[in-house]
């Protein structure tokens, strides 16, 4: 898993309640053998010619912070709809809330979902919106921060396990495999207390 320490760059606000995984990546997109995540991100909305989309303005091309509404993700667990993000170069995802299922899909992916509380919330989106690209902002989760380009800083919590597994790019796996020699130490021990436990029938 890709490492996340601190992402620098353009913050896009998309301020849209319950986006869900088929309005991020259409299911067509999923049938392809080798598909474009990139080009399904959005679809949709972004063929409407009439209404430029967000991250197909220049200014938010390769943006790497998207800054979203309430239960972003919700719908159907598709992974591609994190892929699809990934694909254009979003690290971090800043939402009122998200879908359990998608939020934990993010951080097996190396991205970082944040939740600011209300008040900070609406005030964060707020400086988005008036800085409109022109500046960038930072993210920084080795301080747990977002840096906003007037120094104005944004705290947020994390678990911290998933802070961990994201600063050290350490999958589900790799987390268990920390805790090797305790395991084996149970294993061990469960062996001499409970020997029944370790019959193979036949």
């Amino acid at each position: 898993m890709e490492t996340f320490t601190s992402v620098r760059g353009a913050a896009a606000p998309l301020l849209i309640d319950n986006i869900n995984t088929d309005q991020i990546t259409p299911v067509q997109f999923m049938r392809a053998l080798e598909p474009d995540y990139q080009a399904g991100l959005f679809a949709r909305w972004r063929a409407d010619p009439d209404t430029p989309f967000v991250l197909d303005r220049p200014r938010f091309h390769r943006a790497p912070i998207l800054v979203t509404g309430r239960n972003f993700g919700c719908g159907s667990a598709r992974e591609v709809a994190v892929w699809a993000l990934a694909a254009h170069g979003v690290r971090c995802i800043v939402a009122r809330s998200f879908s359990d299922v998608y939020r934990e899909s993010l951080i097996k992916n190396g991205m970082l979902p944040i939740v600011l509380d209300a008040p900070s919330g609406a005030e964060f989106e707020q400086r988005v919106v008036d800085v409109d690209g022109r500046q960038p902002f930072e993210v920084d989760l080795v301080r747990n921060a977002i840096v906003c380009p007037d120094g104005k800083v944004f705290s947020f919590a994390i678990d911290p396990g998933e802070r961990t597994a994201l600063l050290e790019g350490l999958d589900d796996v790799a987390m268990t495999m920390r805790h090797r020699s305790r395991i084996e130490a149970w294993e061990k021990e469960a062996a001499t207390r409970q020997p029944w436990l370790q019959r193979i029938v036949s």
